[in-house]
């Protein structure tokens, strides 16, 4: 049994980069994910990045790519089904 356990899979990047994909575990195939722009600086939630639906694998496959600069954050959070 797992004694805390996020709700959400936060992601940082220490160099700028295109993200045309990212995986989650554990996550089941075909839930809808939210993802958020969050600041480094605060932690507070921005805007929505993108919306997309968990694959095979774990894998999401973003409808555009994100850009991401280097320091940048966002958190991917699965929809409760």
């Amino acid at each position: 049994m797992t004694l805390f356990e996020e709700p959400f899979y936060t992601f940082r990047f220490a160099d700028d980069r295109r993200v045309p994909r990212f995986h989650l575990e554990g996550v089941q195939v075909g839930r809808r994910v939210c993802v958020y722009q969050i600041d480094p600086g605060t932690g507070e939630q921005g805007r929505v990045l993108a919306e997309a639906v968990v694959g095979t694998g774990g894998w999401v496959d973003l409808p555009e790519p994100i850009i991401v600069r280097a320091g940048d954050v966002f958190v991917a959070v699965p929809q409760t089904p």
